[in-house]
């Protein structure tokens, strides 16, 4: 392990809600060779965080007084670590001076955000240099993305390696979801949706391939065509933006996350040469069940993230909202964490008319423990795992691969292929 830089590893943020789990998940797992520090913005809270650790080994860690703001303090940061972990957002706000701090410094970077215009921001600020410096600078290290992205990948490599030929058609199926929204992920809608008036930010974020490194090299996007096996289907999709399956024989509605997960997807796709293959088209569904019942499910699962997104596009009722929605750094009980779970399968149709399904799952709260896991396990990939990829802006999947997949799979993280 080098010993060039002051540390291994920096966790920033290190006193928020989902940065004190990511710290005490580093403080259990991390081996006792890896030089961690804990930062943010108030001694006295990084003191009590740090206390609060076990076991005692970790008492020793030292503790960095810093503004992710300032441009200066983040620049020193990055020069004095290998490895920079930040849970502070909302990024698009607060996370630009440290992403480029470290893509300077040729400092590894692992962050959780969702927002697309920062990633794309980043991109265009970062990518270049971070090539240069060899720093890989790998948004989206939580629930967003890692189950989609990483389950993807793990769905590919299999593929390929029976000679199936690519993906074509796949969609992911959220089956079950037990777990809390963090105040983090509404903070980073809040401030997307506060963007987003600007009509050229606007076309950023509604573009299926926003992200991708080469745009004009994008297939256009299609929608899968509406199967009319029941009376009167097309009219309930259209009257309410729910879909039935005509494979799995279910309902679903949109995921919530699948705006931006879908987006990190297609670009892991586009940086690896289009491995996935030119025909891969890719969507994020909730699976709501069969029937009425199911019907019914989709459709209030859609009016309510309908709701919610158009609360979000004007002021008074953000203000509204803001009341009712969980603040940044709140988080839910032990009991409730304890209580979470996620199962997602991923379903293909490939090249060669093959079909395969990637289920991913963990039995943590998806937006708190089981993200502190995601986060805290790639902080070491990065640190540890002697990764093969280069620098720049990368996606989990193209930074980590199977390293990371093998850290999870470690940590109770399920990652299995069948082919059906």
């Amino acid at each position: 392990m080098s010993t060039d830089r002051e540390f291994d590893l920096v966790l920033v943020g290190a006193t928020g809600f989902v940065g004190r789990l990511t710290a005490a998940h580093l403080a259990e797992h991390a081996p006792s060779s890896v030089r961690i520090a804990l930062a943010g913005r108030s001694l006295e809270r990084l003191t009590e965080v740090r206390a609060s650790l076990l076991p005692h080994r970790v008492q020793d860690w030292p503790l960095l007084v810093v503004d992710t703001t300032d441009a200066e303090a983040v620049a020193d940061l990055a020069a004095r670590t290998r490895v920079v972990v930040t849970t502070v957002g909302p990024y698009a706000k607060l996370g630009m001076p440290l992403a480029s701090a470290c893509a300077a410094a040729g400092t590894h970077y692992a962050d959780l955000t969702g927002e697309v215009l920062f990633v794309r921001d980043s991109i265009d600020a970062n990518h270049s240099e971070a090539e240069r410096t060899g720093a890989r600078i790998v948004h989206s290290c939580g629930f967003d993305s890692i189950p989609s992205d990483l389950g993807v990948w793990t769905l590919a490599q299999q593929v390929a390696a029976d000679g199936e030929g690519t993906l074509g058609e796949t969609v992911l199926h959220v089956r079950t979801l037990r777990g809390g929204v963090s105040g983090g992920t509404i903070d980073s809608m809040r401030q997307q949706a506060i963007e987003v008036s600007d009509p050229a930010r606007r076309r950023a974020v509604t573009d299926p391939h926003g992200l991708s490194p080469d745009r004009s090299a994008e297939p256009p996007s299609r929608n899968r065509p509406a199967s009319d096996e029941f009376g009167l289907l097309d009219k309930v999709q259209a009257a309410t933006g729910t879909r039935y399956d005509s494979v799995t024989k279910r309902w679903v509605a949109p995921f919530f996350m699948a705006s931006f997960n879908t987006r990190i997807v297609r670009r892991s796709n586009a940086l690896t040469d289009w491995s996935y293959g030119r025909e891969f088209r890719y969507d994020e569904v909730m699976d709501t069940g069969s029937g009425p019942v199911g019907a019914v499910k989709a459709g209030l699962t859609t009016a309510v993230l309908g709701g919610l997104f158009a609360g979000m596009s004007t002021a008074p009722t953000r203000r509204l909202l803001d009341v009712v929605l969980p603040k940044p750094g709140e988080g839910p009980s032990q009991e409730t964490m304890e209580r979470g779970r996620f199962v997602m399968d991923i379903e293909t149709t490939t090249t060669t008319g093959a079909r395969y399904r990637t289920r991913v799952a963990a039995p943590y709260d998806p937006g708190y423990s089981g993200t502190a896991i995601m986060l805290g396990q790639a902080g070491l990939s990065l640190v540890l795992d002697g990764l093969e990829s280069g620098g720049g802006v990368l996606t989990p999947s193209v930074a980590f691969g199977e390293a990371l997949v093998s850290r999870l799979e470690g940590n109770d993280f399920e990652f299995t292929t069948t082919r059906r």
